[in-house]
């Protein structure tokens, strides 16, 4: 951009030139009000009241490296190290997924169906431990902990706990060789579940940044996770405890059908705002 850049209504300008061959109209305009918001501390209509408010080099610079990081792929939430979500402030990095609004809808239900909630939760793979910390600051009668295989998440997670004032007990713990036990009200769980096969069709930059350890699973065993996890709860989810999974959209029946054979009751799948099974659920008997 040839033009100097002094303002707030300059910056707006510089951004919508840069990205708009890169993402949709739409998505340049919330991403640039991210970026005003994040680098100038300035909220949306502060920057729609006084568009020509001075910024400094600074801050010009940093919007220019924010913009050349996002021109490389780079998803806008890495590049800050953080993002919202279900109205808490979530760190996340290369070790953590990025919150999908999917796994909103996932903790909504979860509220929803739970109120007045006094009892213990547990969130297996907990990564930014953004289901666990929603789950605290929304059901604050619960005593919640969280899982995960990697130390890095869970460092992420304990500081997403800080930020937004609740206390999760985070623990290191591999599924498939567990240590943990214990008397569950709840247990649920966003695990790995998109197959190696369907890489193709994912977004590139998903690919290229996030970590694939917290997102593929075999195409030859596509429900590891679901499998070993209905297993634990055998010994350590209450009878009459529910169990939530986030799934995949392809998977709906397969996954259903192992509760069905660990007898569980009050089965559903459920579908996402795009009309796609996204929502697994059950009561355990007993």
């Amino acid at each position: 951009m040839a033009s100097k850049i002094y303002t707030i209504r300059d910056i707006k300008t510089f951004l919508s030139e840069e990205l708009t061959t890169f993402m949709p109209v739409e998505e340049v305009r919330a991403t640039t009000n991210i970026i005003l918001k994040d680098v100038l501390k300035t909220d949306f209509l502060e920057s729609v009241a006084f568009p020509d408010k001075p910024v400094t080099a600074d801050s010009l610079n940093r919007v220019k490296e924010i913009c050349g990081e996002l021109k490389s792929g780079k998803p806008l939430q890495y590049i800050l190290g953080e993002t919202e979500f279900f109205n808490c402030g979530i760190k996340v990095n290369g070790y953590t997924l990025i919150p999908r609004p999917e796994t909103e809808e996932l903790v909504s239900l979860i509220i929803k169906e739970n109120r007045y909630f006094s009892g213990n939760i547990l969130d297996i793979g907990t990564g930014s431990g953004c289901i666990a910390i929603a789950l605290a600051v929304y059901m604050p009668g619960a005593r919640v902990t969280g899982t995960d295989i990697s130390p890095a998440a869970l460092e992420t997670a304990r500081q997403n706990a800080a930020i937004n004032k609740v206390a999760v007990s985070f623990v290191l713990d591999n599924i498939f060789e567990t240590t943990v036990t214990g008397e569950f009200d709840i247990i649920v769980s966003n695990p790995p579940y998109v197959r190696e096969s369907e890489r193709r069709f994912m977004s590139g930059n998903v690919v290229r940044f996030e970590p694939h350890t917290a997102l593929f699973v075999p195409d030859d065993d596509p429900l590891i996770f679901y499998r070993e996890i209905i297993r634990f709860s055998d010994n350590n989810l209450l009878p009459g405890g529910k169990i939530y999974f986030e799934i995949n959209e392809a998977l709906g029946k397969a996954a259903s059908n192992l509760l069905l054979e660990a007898e569980y009751r009050n089965i559903r799948v459920l579908k996402d705002l795009n009309n796609k099974d996204r929502i697994l659920t059950g009561t355990k008997n007993g």
